[in-house]
């Protein structure tokens, strides 16, 4: 079968390699339809390894080169053991995360934080392929009314949901997200289903600030020509947002996302990035601001599937280009180069 394979930095290749063996007792082989290209993966594309490992991964023994892709949507072909609900042939997304099952965290039904955890297409071989392996934990069946397209969504989406769930988003309140790509566009999602009053976004780039306010945020703003911070506390009543997700990784706007929400404000890291951010302490303590990371998901992926199969979520705007999976090294490309183009693209090995 073909895949897509990471071979190094800037390295991409579309390989001929063997189907995926028959599955363990805890996996499930996938047909692919749809799947999405995150940012993760071009970090990876572009200076990786990052979250792949060079040695063999400690759950899965998977190793480079192997196919990215973690975003998917499907048709069962095999399964390792049985899953209630779930038989050969039903269509599916599914949470790409590998765990252990027995360690404290995975017990205490925190398997996104693992110690071993890792994901397909970065710690097994991914869905830019034909057909992919993928934990059978991790399966959730599609509703007739929930597109294979719409299902590959799933994925970021969750992203989105959980930081929001994380951030304790409650009716009313007022939110900043920092970043309009792909996860800080499923946040303002997941924060306007949260009941959020007033929803401000600080994003760069015109023509994503444009698909913002075709959504629905309150205002979007240029940081390169506006002082954020003074115009969001202006529109809260000179309160400040009760809550800040950062959705870019940068650790400077980390740091100044503490300093921007209010008071007993809460803050949310959701961009997954490196550095050390500088905080004040006295900015924390005095004024009780808190300040929490969020990874993934955790049993979200099948919260956003009940969303969008009972029409409270649509993700379309979401969807900005379809693409085969053998143009796939091409689209890479194009995305690394020109960001404001896209937010989320597909690829799909059945071809278009």
């Amino acid at each position: 079968m073909k895949a897509l394979r990471w071979h190094g930095a800037r390295d991409l290749r579309l390989d001929e390699v063997p189907d995926p063996p028959q599955p363990g007792p805890h996996e499930a082989v996938v047909e692919v339809s749809w799947c999405g290209v995150c940012g993760t993966d071009l970090h990876e594309f572009l200076e990786g390894p990052h979250m792949i490992r060079t040695g063999p991964h400690p759950l899965t023994g998977a190793e480079p080169p192997l196919a990215l892709g973690h975003e998917f949507s499907g048709t069962v072909l095999a399964l390792g053991s049985e899953v209630p609900g779930i038989e050969v042939g039903d269509r599916v997304t599914a949470d790409p995360v590998w765990r252990c099952g027995v360690c404290y965290w995975c017990l205490r039904g925190e398997y996104h934080i693992c110690p071993k955890s890792g994901s397909v297409g970065l710690a097994s071989a991914g869905a830019f392929a034909e057909r992919v392996t993928v934990p059978l934990a991790g399966l959730v069946r599609l509703p007739d009314n929930v597109t294979d397209e719409m299902a590959a969504l799933a994925e970021p989406l969750a992203v989105g949901l959980h930081a929001v769930t994380r951030a304790g988003v409650r009716p009313g309140d007022n939110v900043l997200v920092v970043g309009g790509g792909p996860i800080g566009f499923a946040v303002v999602l997941a924060a306007r289903l949260a009941g959020a009053a007033g929803l401000y976004v600080s994003e760069p780039l015109k023509e994503r600030r444009e698909r913002l306010l075709e959504i629905g945020v309150t205002e979007a703003f240029d940081p390169g020509g506006t002082d954020v911070r003074r115009e969001v506390f202006l529109r809260t009543g000179r309160i400040g947002p009760d809550v800040v997700i950062d959705a870019t990784g940068v650790a400077a706007l980390a740091g100044q996302a503490v300093a921007t929400v209010r008071r007993g404000g809460r803050v949310v890291l959701a961009g997954v990035g490196h550095g050390n951010i500088e905080v004040d302490m006295g900015q924390l303590v005095f004024y009780e601001r808190a300040v929490l990371g969020t990874l993934g998901y955790n049993f979200d992926i099948p919260r956003v599937i009940d969303l969008m199969s009972t029409g409270r979520l649509d993700a379309s705007p979401l969807l900005t280009g379809r693409f085969p999976l053998a143009q796939g090294i091409g689209v890479f490309g194009d995305l690394t180069a020109d960001r404001a183009r896209h937010l989320k693209v597909l690829l799909t090995p059945k071809g278009l």
